[in-house]
């Protein structure tokens, strides 16, 4: 059996289920407290992942926010930040992004087999660019990503990464908060797409937590018999 990181979805949506508006200002879907208990999870795991899209349209910066945090980091001896990860089949990104540019820390970036050496040319000096396999095969990157010492993986996004980490049957746990409104836009990305997930009417997943966190709740599923409680 190949070995792969406990891995962590973390999504905020509206009540009608989308991640975002279709304007060009991204939209907050939650609040202070709840960004400060992410930062909390992200401080906890060894490597965060979003997918190309994400680093295109909102340019994050995916680091630990608080420097206390950061320091109990470096004091078990890891680095501050977790390390940083994308995949991308065309791998069209710009290297000056802040994905790349941010935070004393690795970047990875798993690309499809056919963009090894044009992504190699176009992110070398800002990343260490890894074949996915062609088609890009997320089994393949996240056993890579377990030799590499990644114990523990944060997905954050957005809804292709979602969809294919839970169709492939490769997320333990889901934290999914939902925002006190509603988007009501077609035009805008829903947290999942279509796709045959392992979880339906007749096998449904299992609700671990339910918080409220100020205007926002938590829900946390059990995705897989790895799951963490704590």
């Amino acid at each position: 059996m190949v070995l792969r990181p406990y891995t962590l979805l973390s999504c905020g949506m509206s009540i009608d289920g989308y991640l975002d508006d279709a304007a060009q200002e991204r939209l907050l879907l939650s609040n202070e407290a709840d960004f400060d208990r992410v930062d909390a999870v992200r401080s906890s795991c060894d490597a965060i992942l979003v997918g190309a899209a994400t680093i295109r349209q909102d340019d994050p910066r995916l680091l630990v926010r608080s420097a206390e945090r950061r320091a109990a980091r470096v004091a078990r001896g890891e680095a501050a930040n977790p390390v940083k990860v994308t995949v991308t089949g065309r791998c069209d990104i710009d290297p000056a992004a802040r994905f790349f540019t941010v935070g004393d820390v690795d970047k990875l970036v798993y690309c499809a087999s056919s963009t090894c050496d044009s992504a190699r040319q176009r992110l070398g000096a800002v990343a260490t660019v890894i074949d996915g396999g062609d088609p890009l095969d997320l089994h393949r990157v996240t056993a890579d990503l377990a030799g590499r010492g990644v114990r523990r993986l944060m997905v954050e996004g957005g809804g292709t990464m979602h969809t294919q980490f839970l169709t492939a049957g490769l997320a333990d746990e889901l934290q999914l908060v939902v925002a006190p409104f509603f988007v009501g836009d077609s035009r805008a990305p829903r947290f999942v797409s279509d796709g045959e997930f392992p979880w339906g009417p007749g096998r449904r997943a299992t609700l671990a937590e339910v918080r409220q966190i100020g205007d926002v709740v938590l829900l946390r599923y059990a995705l897989s018999d790895r799951f963490e409680a704590n």
